[in-house]
């Protein structure tokens, strides 16, 4: 299974509805979203991606789910290309990363998370195997 991480910077994106989101998610409804992912252009439907939480504390992984549609060009006058991609994806599990992560950026340092670089800077990275 190839899976690939997604990096959510509240500094950036305040993300007022994470709260509500999670709820829905942990009700069992099936919630769909939207996310950048780079210049990563290998995610591919049924891929997993995990949400990592950055800049802030609780820094970690707080969501998983699998992708439903590949990436995709999205207009984007801020960016030089011009447009940004993102892919569609649908969450298994999501907390409140406002309040807390399931996995700590401390936990993240130890074996068998370890062997991933957990500190990248855009979406898109491929999760080595051994760290799924």
């Amino acid at each position: 299974m190839t899976a690939f991480l997604l990096i959510w910077s509240p500094k950036k994106w305040p993300w007022p509805e994470l709260p509500d989101v999670a709820r829905r998610v942990a009700a069992g409804e099936a919630v769909a979203d939207v996310w950048g992912c780079g210049t990563a252009r290998g995610l591919m439907p049924g891929d997993r991606v995990f949400a990592h939480r950055v800049a802030l504390e609780p820094k970690g992984v707080f969501a998983s789910g699998y992708v439903t549609r590949a990436p995709y060009e999205v207009p984007d006058t801020s960016s030089k290309r011009g447009y940004r991609l993102c892919i569609d994806f649908v969450y298994d599990w999501l907390v409140d990363a406002h309040e807390r992560v399931v996995v700590t950026r401390d936990e993240l340092r130890a074996h068998p998370f370890s062997v991933q670089t957990w500190d990248a800077q855009a979406s898109g990275t491929l999760i080595k195997p051994m760290a799924e």
